[in-house]
């Protein structure tokens, strides 16, 4: 049976300053690093053996799947690390204070810069200092200089169908160690939300989230494994 596990990275040093962080490479804080370590230990108590890991290049979520599969007794199986499981890009964003942001352009429009599906910020000058084009994580690419949700499924989209879904349909566990909103893509891509519906779902942090697929990878059951932790499940179709 084909099953996910969604781990949305702990917290991050830029989490606890409420700053954009986007593709900004902050590590995480102590209490982030106690969280990787808190759903590895519920990925092992519910018996689950990993076949393959997912990451994307960015430190706080590596370091989220190192410490999970190190806490769930796992730290052998294969993982794949690719910038198209990112986190959302922030474009102008990037790097600023959440509250000094709403109070410089209000705070309805940092609102849908933040919560829409298809409005991005503005787009991120180049050459500055979060210029991520000289990165060697991303030679050869083509990148982006700001993004949407909608714009962050549409790199996301690919690289599941041509990576991740193939390992599912294959039989294997599949653990995915990302962001907020590429997992968010994700979800959004199992369960044929409509762009209104995505809006709302938020994973929170460091608490696995388990999903069963029948063969056609749509999901027969959810749940996260922390359930003090939980947040609302989406529906179907919705």
């Amino acid at each position: 049976m084909p099953t996910l596990i969604l781990l949305r990275h702990g917290q991050s040093r830029w989490n606890l300053e409420d700053r954009f962080t986007g593709w900004v490479d902050v590590d995480l804080t102590p209490e982030g690093e106690a969280q990787a370590i808190k759903g590895g230990e519920l990925i092992k108590a519910a018996g689950l053996q990993i076949d393959r890991a997912y990451t994307s290049v960015l430190t706080r979520a590596i370091r989220t799947c190192w410490l999970a599969l190190t806490a769930a007794g796992q730290v052998f199986v294969p993982e794949i690390k690719d910038w198209r499981l990112n986190e959302r890009h922030y474009g102008g964003l990037t790097g600023l204070n959440k509250t000094e942001t709403a109070a410089k352009h209000g705070a309805d429009q940092v609102k849908i810069w933040r919560r829409s599906y298809d409005v991005p910020p503005p787009p991120l000058p180049p050459g500055g200092e979060f210029d991520f084009g000289k990165d060697r994580r991303y030679a050869g690419a083509t990148l982006p200089d700001t993004e949407s949700l909608k714009t962050t499924l549409d790199r996301v989209a690919p690289y599941w169908t041509a990576e991740i879904a193939p390992k599912l349909s294959a039989g294997e566990t599949v653990l995915v160690a990302a962001h907020g909103n590429s997992l968010r893509a994700i979800v959004k891509l199992l369960y044929a939300l409509s762009d209104k519906a995505i809006i709302d779902v938020e994973i929170p942090t460091g608490n696995p989230l388990l999903i069963e697929l029948d063969a056609s990878l749509k999901p027969t059951s959810a749940r996260y494994l922390d359930e003090s932790r939980a947040t609302a499940l989406p529906t179907y179709g919705s």
